[in-house]
């Protein structure tokens, strides 16, 4: 029988959601002299808590591991039960290139990073002439992962052609798109990794200042940052080449306002100001924290530094499509069976992400929204075009930092427009007209049509004031706001229509446009519905009333027979109108 060398629990922040510290718990009780160390995420999020045995024969894994004596046993006998596989499909459809290490070694021991080559790019950074560093990146083509897309080689060089004594590099981890985690996992699990991204960068532009701005929602990340930062200190790898001191690294913990993902209203917030954007130019790289030239770039972006610098400008550059070079994170989230982090390759199809790594059910999937709240929604017969900055801007999306959520057939893409309309609205900073004023005329007009008080007119007003708050608001977050109503608009005009014309919502989802109805012949007065029903909306009768209803769908999730279903406003039955 194999032997046990050691076992590791994932304990990013999707497995301590999910039981994953009782995991641990129960392991080291009964482990005996086996070490149980904390690792973070491997991105398989569906199947946390997990547990990684290590033996002389390899690693065996374990899925939806409890968090009790018995199934510790079991673990530690290498049982057959629970035992899991990784999609194979999967498999062969990533690279794993930045994660390679994620969720593999434990985040805070550094000698286990350098075990598995950590800082091995940062002595050949140092072997190097900072301009040859610059060069480097500029030939692999790495674009920046924050959704920008903006060329990093090229950030740089303006960075360091300023001539001054102090100049800032700043990473941005306010990563705060609704269903995306990629930045947070990334520190929370290589932590060393993101920060010896930034040492090149630093040595390679000239730096003198080190800035990560988290925002405070992520405590795991934060601790683990600040463990990282203390042990590189402490082993001297904070003194570059031809500097007198250490350079100095410091850790901004944000309020979550999403404006302040926009590197100008991060710099404001950085400078002890309320997180609004600026005009530009200057741009940061001449004018940025405190009148220094600053160069920003985000987490996943010195994430790929590292392997970039190890296996050279050319070789990355092999990888991914003509203009997307290297590799991009995802988060998947929504309709689907496998959702999670995937790296692949840039280049690869949505219909790859979605039905091969995603594992959605080819014919059950409408939509993704690809980018955040501000990106646009594709639909399904779509999905052939290639995942990169280009072609997903060519169908009215954007990358974005690399959230990517599916939507199913039973949902409604105006209600999906009204919802990302309401996050966006609301995170406006509130600086310029267009974006304060505009977005808001926009939620305002989604909620009507899904309230069933829409006009014809309202579909033209969305597409005429959408153009002209992007043409017109200042930053990122007001230019792409209009993103997900224009989006739909544009692929899913039907739904628009039948929301305005027949006031029908197509996928029964908006509240208002619809009724729920109990089929009495399914019915078995099992009563689970009306002790469930917040609003006593059900009668001993087993009748619903739908002027009582609050379509909160507590009763169709706990109906044993299915008797109960939503219908077209109208078409309910109620106790009013026997």
């Amino acid at each position: 029988m194999a032997q046990i060398k050691r076992i590791k629990v994932g304990v990013a922040s999707c497995g301590v959601a999910a039981g994953a510290e009782a995991v641990m718990e129960a392991l080291k009780r009964n482990a005996g002299d086996i070490p149980v160390v904390g690792v973070g995420c491997i991105g398989h999020c569906y199947a946390e808590p997990m547990v990684e045995v290590e033996t002389d024969n390899g690693s065996v894994f374990y899925s939806s591991v409890k968090g009790d004596d018995v199934s510790a046993q079991k673990i530690l006998s290498l049982s057959e039960e629970g035992r899991f596989v990784i999609p194979e499909i999967r498999s062969s459809k990533e690279a794993l290139y930045v994660t390679r290490l994620a969720g593999r070694i434990e985040p805070c021991n550094l000698e286990e990073y350098k075990a598995n080559g950590g800082f091995s790019a940062l002595e050949k950074a140092f072997s190097m002439k900072p301009g040859e560093v610059v060069d480097m990146i500029k030939v692999s083509g790495l674009r920046g992962r924050g959704g920008g897309g903006f060329p990093t080689g090229m950030k740089w060089s303006f960075l360091a052609a300023k001539q001054v004594p102090e100049k800032v590099l700043i990473m941005n981890a306010d990563e705060g798109d609704p269903g995306a985690f990629m930045d947070r996992s990334m520190m929370e699990s290589v932590p060393f990794q993101v920060l010896e991204g930034m040492l090149i960068g630093a040595y390679a532009t000239g730096a003198t200042k080190l800035f990560i701005y988290c925002r405070a929602e992520y405590p795991m990340a934060i601790k683990h940052l600040k463990i990282a930062i203390a042990k590189i200190q402490e082993a001297g790898l904070d003194k570059l080449p031809g500097r007198e001191k250490p350079i100095e690294i410091k850790i901004k913990e944000g309020a979550g306002a999403f404006v302040c993902g926009e590197e100008t209203a991060m710099i404001a917030s950085l400078e002890g100001k309320r997180g609004t954007p600026r005009f530009r130019p200057p741009f940061p790289t001449d004018s940025g924290w405190n009148s220094l030239p600053t160069a920003i770039n985000n987490v996943e972006t010195f994430a790929n530094i590292a392997p970039l610098v190890n296996m050279g400008g050319e070789a990355f550059a092999s990888i991914g499509s003509e203009k997307s070079k290297g590799t991009k994170i995802f988060a998947l989230a929504g309709d689907l069976k496998y959702p999670g982090l995937t790296e692949v390759p840039m280049g690869v199809t949505l219909a790859e992400i979605v039905y091969d790594i995603g594992g959605a059910e080819r014919g059950s999937v409408k939509a993704v929204q690809t980018g955040g709240p501000s990106g646009g929604c594709i639909p399904a017969e779509k999905f052939d075009v290639k995942v990169d900055y280009d072609s997903l801007k060519e169908l009215g999306a954007i990358m974005g930092s690399g959230g990517l959520i599916v939507i199913g057939n039973n949902r409604c893409m105006v209600e999906t427009a009204r919802y990302f309309l309401s996050f966006t609205h609301r995170e406006s900073c509130g600086k310029c007209t267009f974006c304060r004023v505009g977005t808001m005329r926009m939620y305002e007009t989604l909620e009507r049509i899904c309230a069933g008080e829409g006009k014809e007119e309202d579909i033209a007003f969305l597409e005429d004031l959408g153009p002209k708050i992007r043409k017109g608001a200042l930053c990122g977050l007001g230019q792409t706001a209009p993103n997900p109503a224009l989006s739909t608009i544009r692929y899913f005009r039907n739904e628009y229509e039948a929301h305005v014309k027949e006031k029908v919502c197509p996928s029964l989802v908006c509240p208002t446009l619809v009724d729920l109805t109990l089929d009495q012949s399914k019915c078995i007065k099992c009563k689970l519905c009306i002790r469930s029903c917040p609003a006593g909306a059900i009668s001993d009768g087993f009748v619903i009333d739908n002027a009582k209803c609050l379509k909160c769908n507590s009763c169709l999730e706990v109906c044993p027979k299915k008797a109960i279903k939503r219908v077209p406003r109208g078409q309910g039955f109620n106790s009013n109108n026997k």
